[in-house]
């Protein structure tokens, strides 16, 4: 049985590294039901039963990639080295969540998604304009994930 998760990840309060979570935010209420909405803002081992929970899995999260800000992109990492390098407290939970479940037998099938932003704004809750405009952008790439058709990996 299928049993999607949405996951967000970030730290709201360092500005555009939120993202993730911002955008799980937006979610909220627009998903099928049976698909679940997560806020996982820097939770690290913390999410491991709900990722061996649940499959598949949508990650969505920032990353300082080197492109313009607001650039969407989907990954499909299958190990935990496949994961481009985190921002802040999760850098190392999240690779290390994605090994755990590994080991557990009880990788899901991960599709990421990431917002490409130019820094990290300690002590600000707010997203940069360039950021803030791609969430529109992240939902709909999500919303098709869910429903099953075909996204283009790195689109």
């Amino acid at each position: 049985m299928s049993r999607p998760l949405v996951l967000g990840i970030g730290n709201v309060l360092m500005g555009d590294e939120g993202v993730g979570v911002h955008a799980v935010w937006q979610m909220e209420g627009t998903l099928p039901s049976g698909v679940s909405l997560l806020d996982g803002g820097t939770g690290g081992f913390q999410l491991l039963g709900e990722l061996t929970g649940h499959d598949p899995v949508f990650m969505i999260d920032a990353t300082l990639d080197g492109q313009p800000a607001g650039t969407v992109s989907v990954l499909r990492p299958r190990y935990a080295s496949d994961f481009p390098r985190s921002l802040t407290a999760h850098d190392i939970g999240l690779r290390d969540l994605v090994e755990a479940a590994a080991l557990l037998g009880h990788l899901p099938q991960v599709t990421l998604i990431t917002v490409s932003i130019s820094e990290v704004a300690p002590m600000q809750m707010t997203l940069s304009p360039a950021v803030q405009a791609a969430i529109p952008a992240v939902c709909r790439l999500v919303a098709a994930l869910v429903a099953g058709e075909p996204v283009a990996a790195g689109a």
